[in-house]
C-alpha cells in the first residue's frame, strides 16, 4: 500500500522524505520532519501521532533508534505499524511490526532509511535506499531520484493513486512540501514536476518569510 524513505543531507544537515501509496492523500497523513531534529514516515494501518511522537523523543536528544524503541513502547496496536526515522547524526531506525499489509520489508544506509507494505517485491526498500545513495545534488533531487528507482523495481503490487514529499531546513517551518494526493497518472511524476517547478524559487520563498525586503519579486504580471 505504501514505499517510502526518509533521508537526511550530510552536506547541509536538511531532512526530507518521499512517499507514495495506492490509497488518497499518503502524505497527509504519514510524512513528518522536523528541523535540526530529524524526519519520519509512519505507515500501513497509519497512526498520524506515531511520527510526531518519534521527532518529540528526537528533540529530547534520543537517537533514531531511542525513538523509534519509544514508539514501540508507547504506541498503541503497534504491531500494524511501519515507522521509520532519520536523526541529526545520520543514523536511522525502523520498525515494521508482524500485522504489517501483504509484502513488507525495509533497508537502511547512510542517512537513508526505506520501507514498504504492499510490495510487487521485497526488494523494493533496498533499491530506495540505493537509489539515494548513488544519487547527488539537492536533497529533493536525490528523494525523486530514490522513488523513481524503487517504482522501477516494482513499487506497490497496485497502482499509485498519491505522493509526497517534505523537506526542512533550519527554520520553523517545510521548505517544501509538494503533494499529489489523487491521480489515475504517476503521482511520483507528478510530484517530480513540481518539485521542477518549485526547486529554483524554494530559496525565495524562505527569503520571504524571513526578511522580504531582501526578497526577489515573484516575477509574475503584477508584480515585475
Amino acid at each position: 500500500m505504501t514505499f517510502s524513505l526518509v533521508a537526511r543531507c550530510a552536506e547541509t544537515g536538511m531532512f526530507g522524505l518521499a512517499i507514495s501509496s495506492s490509497s488518497p492523500a499518503v502524505a497527509a497523513r504519514c510524512a513528518y520532519a522536523r528541523a535540526d531534529v530529524g524526519a519520519v514516515a509512519s505507515q500501513n494501518v497509519t497512526d498520524p501521532t506515531l511520527g510526531p511522537l518519534a521527532l518529540d523523543l528526537m528533540q529530547r536528544g534520543m537517537s533514531a533508534a531511542e525513538a523509534i524503541a519509544g514508539v514501540r513502547d508507547l504506541g498503541k496496536f503497534i504491531e500494524y505499524r511501519q515507522v521509520l526515522a532519520v536523526d541529526k547524526t545520520g543514523a536511522t531506525a525502523i520498525h515494521s511490526g508482524p500485522n504489517s499489509l501483504g509484502i513488507w520489508t525495509q533497508a537502511q544506509g547512510p542517512n537513508v532509511a526505506s520501507g514498504g507494505n504492499m510490495m510487487a517485491n521485497d526488494s523494493v526498500p533496498q533499491v530506495v535506499v540505493d537509489g539515494f545513495l548513488a544519487s547527488s545534488g539537492h536533497l529533493g533531487d536525490r528523494l525523486i531520484a530514490a522513488m523513481r528507482a524503487g517504482l522501477a523495481a516494482g513499487g506497490e503490487a497496485g497502482p499509485l493513486h498519491s505522493a509526497g514529499m517534505l523537506m526542512v531546513d533550519k527554520v520553523a517551518w517545510p521548505v517544501a512540501e509538494l503533494r499529489c494526493d489523487w491521480t489515475n497518472d504517476c503521482p511520483i511524476e507528478n510530484i517530480a514536476t513540481a518539485w521542477g517547478i518549485y526547486k529554483p524559487q524554494l530559496d525565495a520563498y524562505v527569503q520571504r518569510a524571513i526578511d522580504p525586503r531582501e526578497a526577489p519579486s515573484y516575477g509574475v504580471p503584477g508584480d515585475e
